[in-house]
């Protein structure tokens, strides 16, 4: 396979399956493509800034109101070639499918540029997953060119057992290359 040359918009939501996340993160950097990454504050309380930097070598953003950030998200969306929430949270993909904009990961969202691809990979408890919010909220993004990447199925980090468990790096991996 040829290495893609893309820039890619790498967002993380607060999960413990941020460690996979950075995975992919560096295999996507092997690969040539230029990775630039957005963390809720949540998700920083599950991997740090040092480690996206030292994968990315490009700085985190994080509020939307840091003095360099004031229109980075409308540059951001400009850059990307690709854009992708993983792990996504039932927070954040309930928050996006009823157009809240209320932190860096959710203000991208709707400065999307929709001849883009964005994709999701959602990583949850078994019921957060099947819960009638999260069913319907996943049927709104679909609508709206969304692409959910689906869930694995088995051990959750709750000791629960069932869908909602992020896909594997090599997965994921593969699904940012098919969408390119």
């Amino acid at each position: 396979m040829s290495k893609p040359k893309a820039n890619i918009l790498f967002q993380l939501t607060g999960s413990i399956a941020c460690y996979k996340a950075c995975a992919v993160i560096s295999k996507l950097v092997q690969s040539g493509c230029d990775v630039k990454t957005v963390c809720t504050e949540n998700a920083l309380k599950f991997i740090g800034k040092s480690t996206l930097e030292g994968l990315t070598h490009h700085a985190v953003y994080v509020d939307t109101f840091e003095d360099r950030s004031a229109l980075e998200h409308i540059e951001l969306t400009k850059w990307m070639d690709l854009a992708i929430i993983c792990p996504a949270t039932a927070n954040v993909m309930n928050k996006l499918a009823a157009g809240v904009a209320d932190d860096f990961v959710t203000t991208l969202f709707l400065a999307w540029d929709q001849k883009k691809p964005w994709l999701i990979a959602p990583a949850m408890n078994r019921n957060m997953w099947a819960h009638p919010a999260t069913v319907r909220s996943v049927k709104t993004l679909g609508e709206w060119g969304v692409r959910i990447l689906g869930t694995g199925k088995g051990y959750q980090a709750c000791g629960d057992v069932g869908e909602g468990r992020l896909l594997e790096p090599e997965e994921l991996y593969l699904a940012i290359r098919k969408h390119l």
